[in-house]
């Protein structure tokens, strides 16, 4: 029953750790490899680097709730949202 989900490459959910600046500070960030690639490719895809995106991802963070207490855990939810909304070439081409 689970074979699609339990045969996936273990790389993909390799913890890699990258650093960077947010807000002026140097820090690192702890994610699944899998969630680095869809960060890199919504990033590359908004004209940014990894890096700014996610720094200007956190400072909007700061405005809006004026705290982000679980940062890691809102870059992953960012990478399901993002996927939740994506399309695929049939849904646009059925438009």
């Amino acid at each position: 029953m689970c074979h699609i989900f339990a045969s996936q490459e273990p790389s993909g959910y390799e913890p890699e750790t990258r650093r960077l600046r947010l807000n002026g500070q140097s820090t690192s960030i702890r994610l699944e490899a899998a969630f680095w690639q869809i960060l890199d490719g919504i990033a590359e895809g908004e004209g940014y680097t990894t890096p700014a995106f996610i720094s200007k991802l956190h400072e909007e963070v700061l405005l809006i709730h004026g705290e982000a207490p679980n940062f890691t855990s809102l870059l992953r939810c960012t990478c399901l949202i993002h996927l939740a909304n994506a399309r695929t070439p049939m849904q646009v081409a059925a438009e």
